[in-house]
């Protein structure tokens, strides 16, 4: 499940709409929790099981330990067994292809000597996506999906991964070289013009289809762009996963939901009473927090263009007071101003028929090096 820490919102949000100082006492079996958050793909998808604990919320550094360390497999219920990878940070990867007419049971043995189990689990198949798309609105732009449900699978949960393209408000290709003293192109490996970044939702996004007529849920609203956004300054993509909930999730997910929306409520219930399908094996009375779900993934992919959505003038924070040199550097000074790398030369200058410029106007990195902000290597699933 590609969701921020549950913990995080179980625990911090629960009182941090407060006006006036308030200190809750929290009982000692509402520490050290384990928290379990997956959606485990049933065709092979690449899918994580997130395992961390709650912590107090009065903790100086509000610091959610991740559970390390731990054996964690998929049990059929014809006993084969499906391991798990730890990829660090309390994230452990599945990625297996399983019969799909099989029951399951998640399996979690921590280092402490404790285990756990999830109650038994059947594969839910989720309908296709039938189409993705956007809109143009007063506040900028919105993303949405259309599906349409079946008496197996009628409740949704729906997740999304933003990446998209960004460049600098001031543009280099060039770069000083120290051992040649002069400026030479920069290596395509090393560009700073043009960079990416990449983004996973936090946001809960449940329906049910049987609210509709025939199951058929038209433009559901996945994410609204305002205006001003950067990520719409030059080409975006959404990948947008569409999950169908078992029942037993159902209640889970929209009491998550509530305590999410509700921004620190203190009528939301407490975290020991959210229960999910996961017991411990040595006492089932001790809380566990999280929900395992099992199922087939459906994923679509959306790109914005930004000649799609033009004018679109991108306001970004970081960029603020950024600006060209108003005098230019003479070949004579580059060493003098180049070397350190304060300074970053962006515009040539040349005289009327020249072939070599007699000098540039530059700016500082923070301007100029989409790299501090971003990665300059193109994600393989991007398209131009």
């Amino acid at each position: 499940m590609k969701i921020q820490n549950l913990s995080f919102y179980l625990l911090l949000l629960l009182f941090w709409g407060c006006r006036e100082p308030f200190e809750p006492e929290i009982e000692a079996r509402d520490l050290n929790v384990l928290v379990v958050e997956g959606y485990l793909d049933s065709e092979g998808l690449s899918s994580n099981l997130r395992l961390s604990f709650t912590s107090n919320i009065q903790d100086e550094f509000n610091f959610n330990p991740s559970a390390l360390g731990a054996t964690v497999y998929l049990e059929s219920s014809s006993g084969a067994r499906y391991s798990f990878l730890e990829r660090g940070e309390g994230t452990y990867e599945f990625q297996h292809d399983i019969p799909e007419n099989e029951t399951y049971q998640l399996r979690i043995f921590l280092n402490d000597g404790t285990s756990y189990t999830s109650s038994e689990l059947k594969p839910v198949i989720t309908p296709e996506i039938i189409d993705v798309g956007f809109e143009q609105n007063e506040a900028g732009v919105e993303v949405f999906l259309t599906t349409k449900g079946n008496p197996d699978a009628d409740d949704f949960l729906w997740t999304y991964e933003e990446t998209w393209a960004f460049r600098p408000p001031i543009i280099s290709f060039d770069k000083y070289d120290p051992e040649l003293k002069r400026i030479i192109p920069r290596p395509a490996e090393e560009r700073i013009d043009l960079c990416y970044r990449s983004a996973l939702n936090s946001d809960l996004i449940l329906e049910t289809s049987s609210r509709f007529q025939d199951q058929f849920v038209f433009r559901q609203s996945i994410k609204q762009i305002n205006r001003g956004d950067e990520r719409l300054s030059l080409r975006y993509s959404i990948l947008i996963s569409q999950k169908a909930l078992s029942k037993d999730a159902v209640e889970f997910w929209e009491i998550l939901k509530k305590n999410t929306d509700d921004l620190g409520s203190i009528f939301s219930p407490l975290p020991s009473n959210i229960r999910g399908n996961i017991k411990q094996d040595q006492n089932p009375d001790v809380p566990v927090i999280g929900q395992v779900s099992l199922g087939k993934v459906q994923q679509k992919r959306l790109f914005i263009d930004i000649r799609e959505v033009a004018p679109w003038r991108p306001e970004v924070p970081e960029y603020a007071g950024c600006f060209l040199s108003a005098d230019t550097v003479l070949v004579a000074n580059y060493d003098a101003v180049f070397r350190s790398e304060i300074n970053i030369p962006a515009l040539p200058i040349y005289l009327e028929n020249a072939i070599e410029p007699i000098g540039y106007r530059y700016s500082t990195p923070r301007c100029v090096d989409c790299t501090r902000r971003g990665t300059n290597v193109r994600p393989d699933f991007w398209e131009e």
